[in-house]
């Protein structure tokens, strides 16, 4: 059984201005990968493919919004144009509230929900019968420990993340039919702005490096044909509140 390769494949990445979704892109942008890296902050997604491009790599900076049903359509109808496939959708753009249920308004629910959970239905909803039609591709949704365990100021983030598990597991179920792979990576506490910004107090020593979760996304779209993971957790050695 041969190892697959990402050398030349059509890869969507989004919320790849930084964090997890730059590890992603640099990681398949030098594995040989035309990365469309995505992302809402125009500035931070053009650094990110310029920086692929200068080291030998092949990317195209979008700006999207995974909320907007019409931005993806506009973006995937341009990235045909351009290439005439796509091979690989990488769900990775994500938010969250850190706020209790009374504080947390009904516009902060919908950002967080829409962001993490509609904006992989919608990607995946466009892009999958550009795979199908194709008759292989390859979904990978990145979700989070928030999926298998709770805390407190961050329902609205792990309803979302929960909802993307089930989603994921469901639209595996239904892409094996038609040879698409979806894959979730559950991704442990990273070295990433995202957690950072928001909680400054961190040790990042028991925080693990994005890089290694994007190693893994790597290693899943490298699979046989025959084999395909559904889902994959990384963790931080050191951080012990998961598992």
């Amino acid at each position: 059984m041969n190892q697959q390769s990402v050398t030349d494949k059509v890869v969507i990445v989004t919320g790849a201005g930084q964090g997890l979704g730059e590890a992603i892109a640099n990681t398949l942008g030098a594995a040989g990968a035309v990365v469309c890296a995505c992302d809402i902050k125009e500035d931070k997604v053009k650094n990110v493919a310029q920086a692929i491009n200068d080291g030998g790599g092949t990317a195209y900076p979008f700006v999207l919004d995974v909320r907007n049903a019409e931005d993806i359509r506009q973006i995937v109808d341009d990235i045909m144009t351009e290439h005439g496939r796509i091979d690989i959708l990488i769900n990775n753009a994500g938010t969250d509230m850190t706020l209790g249920i009374e504080d947390l308004s009904v516009t902060d629910w919908d950002r967080v929900v829409d962001v993490n959970l509609c904006g992989p239905f919608l990607l995946s909803k466009t892009v999958y019968p550009l795979l199908k039609r194709q008759g292989r591709g390859h979904i990978v949704n990145i979700a989070s420990t928030a999926a298998k365990r709770v805390w407190t100021e961050a329902s609205a983030y792990h309803a979302s993340k929960w909802g993307l598990l089930g989603f994921s597991h469901a639209l595996h179920a239904e892409g094996r039919r038609d040879n698409i792979k979806v894959t979730a990576v559950i991704a442990g506490g990273m070295r990433t702005p995202f957690i950072m910004e928001r909680f400054p107090d961190t040790d990042p020593n028991v925080l693990q490096d994005p890089k290694n979760v994007a190693d893994t996304v790597h290693f899943v779209l490298t699979q046989p044909d025959e084999t395909v993971i559904p889902e994959v957790m990384v963790l931080p050695l050191r951080e012990t509140s998961w598992p």
